[in-house]
């Protein structure tokens, strides 16, 4: 991770990628700094669980940072009770309960970890900066 490219005031933040892979955090980063993605989830043993108010660095699929979002909402809930409205503000596809399930069964399965009663650290973030891209500052 680029430290000249972060801020000094977010330097000491935690930071990660969305995703399991370069393609997929390009995308879902693109999906929150368009305004779309105001929330996601993982499984409640991923070391990046967040409490509210806690920010986070996000970095894109090639590890530059390029945003930092603040947790505004963490709860605990099966797959199975993940329900339309925090598919809808996941921002993916659709963004119908439909195609959440579809996606994250694909995706907890990629990783071996799905199963319809596993439960999730469903978290809802804002958006607090985006930081300037070095396409920009040019």
């Amino acid at each position: 991770m680029s430290v000249n490219a972060v801020p000094e005031k977010y330097r000491s933040l935690r930071s990660f990628a969305f995703g399991d892979g370069p393609a997929l955090a390009d995308e879902l980063l693109d999906l929150v700094l368009s305004g779309v993605k105001t929330a996601t989830c993982g499984t409640e043993d991923e070391p990046n669980t967040s409490t509210p108010g806690e920010r986070w660095i996000v970095r894109d699929g090639r590890g530059t940072p390029r945003c930092v979002i603040e947790s505004i909402e963490v709860t605990y809930r099966r797959y199975s009770e993940v329900d339309a409205a925090f598919a809808h503000d996941e921002g993916e596809g659709d963004r119908s309960l439909a195609y959440w399930r579809e996606a994250h069964r694909n995706y907890f399965g990629r990783q071996g970890k799905f199963s319809e009663d596993m439960m999730l650290m469903c978290e809802r973030f804002r958006l607090v900066e985006v930081f300037a891209t070095a396409e920009q500052a040019s």
